[in-house]
Formats: structure tokens, sequence, C-alpha cells
């Protein structure tokens, strides 16, 4: 079960790192369930996939995007759930400070394939 759960977070992470690069929201709110909750950068929650390509086309658009995954620990909770954590580390061409977070999914099947339903991102940097 463990070697399922590494290939299934790995292949997302592959299709994530490659929609970021491309700050492509549609690629990367095709990762997501359609019951998705979504907590990146900023306080607000997104929902759904409408709201995780919301998310993404808000962004601001960097010449050459790139996230590199760290750490990454994936954890089959159950035949039909999936738990991922890992840090990752922002390059985003020196038009901002580079930025790591601690990166969490839930990834679920859906439609045939397995998506995020939950995604949580924070500070690397202690906050206490």
């Amino acid at each position: 079960m463990a070697e399922q759960a590494d290939a299934i977070v790995s292949a997302i992470i592959a299709k994530w790192t490659a929609g970021f690069a491309k700050l492509d929201a549609a690629a990367l709110s095709s990762l997501y369930s359609k019951n998705a909750f979504f907590f990146g950068s900023n306080p607000a929650l997104y929902r759904g996939r409408d709201g995780v390509a919301a998310y993404f086309s808000g962004l601001p658009r960097w010449r050459a995007p790139n996230a590199v995954f760290s750490e990454v620990r994936a954890a089959q909770a159950g035949p039909d759930l999936i738990n991922m954590a890992a840090t990752i580390s922002f390059d985003l061409a020196g038009e901002r400070e580079p930025l790591e977070v601690k990166m969490s999914w839930v990834i679920i099947p859906e439609d045939g394939d397995w998506k995020i339903v939950n995604h949580h991102a924070s500070s690397k940097a202690p906050l206490i």
C-alpha cells in the first residue's frame, strides 16, 4: 500500500509542478476534487475546482515560477484516502524572495482518478 501511495503522490506532484511552472489554473484545478477545500498563500478558503482555479488565476504572473517538493511523505490512510505532507520551495526567478512552505494534501479517488480534496499551505518559518 505504501508503494501505491508514493506512486500516486509522485504522479500528482509531477502534474502540479508542471502546471505551476506555467501558472496554468485549468491544469492545476483539474488535480483537485469538485469538493476541494484549498488554503493557499492567503487567508481565504477556496472551494471546489472553480475556487482553486480562481486562486491560481489570481497569482502574480511571474516569468519563471518553479516549485520543488522535498521531504515528501505519503501514507495510505485507507483504501480511498491518502495523506501527503511535504515542503515546497518556490523560486520565482528573483521577482520576489524565495518562499518555503509546508504543504499537506488529502487525496481521494474521484471520477476514475485520484484528486486532492484538501490542500493546506502554511509557513515553514515558526509562527510562535
